[in-house]
């Protein structure tokens, strides 16, 4: 049975799809379970657990009933991130970033969050906020 899991709703769903399945094998050890670039649904899994399901927002419009709604909130705070401990924050930016990530924060040493803390922070093609993170 799959635990908790993030569920991205994506406006760029490809573009999305494309990166999420071109970093997380490296980053995480995650494998693509089901989808394509042509959506509007994809999961990956770690160890037969859900790590990141990916679902086209208009889609899940229709479902909820908001499809009259603007697609995009005004310019606000990040509600959401999605968090990946790696070996190494340096090269796992590098990664990302080479497969259309945008670098928000340097890798830097977070001591005071918790003992040998490195964090990274990057938008994904749709613009979620991720913390890429060793310890």
């Amino acid at each position: 049975m799959d635990a908790l899991h993030p569920r991205l709703l994506v406006t760029r769903f490809a573009e999305c799809f494309t990166f999420y399945a071109a970093v997380l094998p490296d980053l995480i050890g995650a494998n693509l379970i089901k989808g394509t670039p042509a959506g509007p649904y994809a999961n990956w899994d770690v160890d037969n657990q859900a790590v990141l399901v990916l679902f086209d927002r208009a889609a899940m419009a229709e479902v909820a009933g908001t499809t009259a709604l603007p697609p995009q909130p005004a310019p606000s705070q990040d509600a959401v991130m999605f968090v990946c401990r790696v070996k190494d924050v340096d090269a796992a930016l590098n990664l990302c970033v080479q497969h259309g990530a945008t670098t928000v924060t340097a890798p830097t040493n977070r001591e005071q969050w918790g003992p040998n803390l490195r964090t990274a922070h990057l938008r994904d093609p749709d613009g979620t906020l991720i913390e890429l993170q060793s310890y």
